[in-house]
């Protein structure tokens, strides 16, 4: 199987099982997969009484065969995940830090 493909695979997997980590039954957690653009999100729908909850807790898009991290509120990390499932770091952008402090991680610059 191809790269591409692979990482294609691997977001939509770990954005599923983070979905099933909704402790809440009042929100609603829906992936949304564009596959034809290469872009992955997990948004958080519902309501806490009278409170709205909605907010994209996760979204990764594949640009030029690295994957691009844009936004991440989950604990560990998902740039971590794909690092331990196998991506290179190099092939990762944590595309929600300013472009001159990507440097210092250890991730992709861009």
């Amino acid at each position: 199987m191809d790269t591409l493909a692979t990482y294609r695979q691997l977001v939509q997997r770990l954005l599923t099982e983070h979905a099933s980590l909704v402790w809440d039954s009042r929100i609603k957690a829906e992936t949304i997969f564009d596959l034809e653009h290469d872009r992955y999100q997990l948004v958080y729908v519902g309501w806490r009484g009278s409170e709205r909850v909605y907010g994209t807790v996760l979204h990764v898009d594949i640009v030029d065969g690295k994957i691009w991290v844009q936004q991440d509120g989950t604990e560990v990390g998902i740039a971590n995940k794909l690092a331990e499932h196998g991506v290179p770091k190099h092939d990762i952008v944590l595309g929600f830090d300013p472009p001159k402090m990507r440097h210092y991680t250890d991730f992709a610059v861009g």
